[in-house]
């Protein structure tokens, strides 16, 4: 947890509101609140099953979980395989 007005602590949560935002509302016009409601939803996915990162050398999110949880189950309360919404969900 971050300090309130101390958005500076939390530049993980910042870097992803900025990258929301430049996927989002800087590259789209969008007609009505319901349009940009839908395209937040979709957003998620798409960062989640398709976006590769350097990072995580190169996986995706969903993969690096993946790899995470078959090479150290413990780590894991749940198993996150069974967490996700799938692309077809």
């Amino acid at each position: 947890l971050t300090k309130p007005n101390h958005p500076w602590t939390n530049g993980q949560v910042e870097r992803m509101n900025r990258t929301i935002k430049e996927a989002t509302v800087k590259r789209y016009h969008y007609d009505s609140h319901d349009q940009l409601t839908r395209h937040l939803t979709d957003f998620p996915a798409a960062y989640n099953f398709g976006r590769r990162l350097k990072t995580l050398k190169g996986l995706t999110p969903y993969e690096f979980i993946c790899r995470q949880w078959t090479s150290e189950p413990k780590n894991f309360s749940l198993n996150p395989i069974h967490q996700f919404r799938g692309r077809n969900a």
